[in-house]
């Protein structure tokens, strides 16, 4: 058994598939599209079996991507869920054969309601395609299965056919960033677009500072003291100037045996990377991994510093 070549020839037929489905899209893409936008309700997206499966699929992507919608069992429709739809909803629904029976049970209280049907078919002349207000053909030739049997290349045209609306869908709407991270505020994505340095930052008494006449041995209970591997040194109007590191007084023992003694103007480096305090705190991850530093202090408007973040600080709020 060649299960490698298997695996490979299964993924081929799935390509051939997608690419049939993406050559054959035409204007009922555009005008489904456009359907779904006018929609003042919910997108209410249906299918049984392994359809049903790409339709909450299909259905979740949208309403991530500003598209209200929700999943709806056919087959439970018609024994009281039908009561999700109301007026001014539109229905999706999958179907591979296009005469699914528990989809067609439930077309007439579709209709009464006068909400439009979009349908994802793999038969366009099929009863389905043919009560839908506009029908996509998602036809394949031939599943991935060897008997042809199991919904395999059918279910994967459908569900990229549902990515290819919530996308267009997304564009159409100006849907961004700011946008997205809205309906996904507790992962990962949620945080990196929706939390600014300000929300984890250290300000005030926290922040350690000196001037450049301090001397180094103040210097180093300063560093101590606030934790965080460094100071930073601002000038007589408490403008930023300079940051002295763990690493710059590691260079200045090499260089100096009284360093204790000496100024920090001495051991300091001028012209520390920086970043405003309502930057997004992914960015002040993005600097710290471009220039291999774990401390990067904020600085007001007149560039004196308030606050710092550390990269403990992104660990804890799990963007790193």
């Amino acid at each position: 058994m060649d299960l490698l070549g298997t695996g490979k020839k299964t993924i081929q037929t799935e390509i051939d598939a997608l690419e049939k489905i993406m050559n054959g899209l035409n204007g009922n893409f555009v005008e489904a599209v456009d359907l779904i936008y006018a929609c003042e309700g919910r997108v209410v997206v249906t299918g049984m079996g392994k359809s049903g499966l790409i339709g909450k699929k299909i259905a979740a992507t949208l309403a991530s991507t500003g598209t209200p919608s929700l999943f709806l069992h056919p087959a439970e429709g018609v024994h009281g869920d039908l009561g999700m739809l109301v007026r001014g909803d539109l229905v999706i629904a999958l179907s591979n054969s296009g005469e699914t029976r528990e989809i067609l049970d439930i077309l007439p209280i579709i209709k009464r309601f006068n909400i439009p049907l979009v349908s994802i078919v793999g038969k366009k002349d099929s009863t389905l395609a043919r009560k839908s207000n506009c029908s996509i053909d998602a036809g394949v030739e031939k599943e991935a299965c060897p008997l042809n049997l199991a919904p395999t290349a059918s279910t994967t045209a459908a569900l990229a056919v549902g990515d290819a609306l919530a996308v267009a869908l997304l564009e159409k709407r100006g849907f961004n960033q700011d946008d997205f991270a809205v309906f996904h505020p507790s992962g990962t994505l949620g945080k990196k677009l929706l939390l600014k340095v300000e929300d984890i930052f250290n300000s005030g008494d926290n922040v350690p500072m000196v001037t450049p006449d301090t001397k180094v041995s103040e210097a180093v209970l300063e560093i101590s003291t606030k934790g965080f591997g460094c100071t930073a040194v601002v000038d007589e109007n408490g403008v930023l100037i300079g940051i002295l590191t763990d690493g710059d007084l590691r260079r200045g023992l090499e260089k100096y045996k009284d360093i204790f003694s000496r100024n920090v103007s001495e051991v300091y480096t001028p012209g520390p990377k920086k970043i405003k305090k309502t930057a997004m705190a992914a960015k002040a991850l993005a600097v710290m991994e471009e220039f291999s530093i774990t401390s990067l202090l904020t600085v007001d408007d007149d560039g004196k510093p308030d606050g710092i973040v550390h990269l403990h600080d992104l660990l804890r709020a799990g963007l790193a």
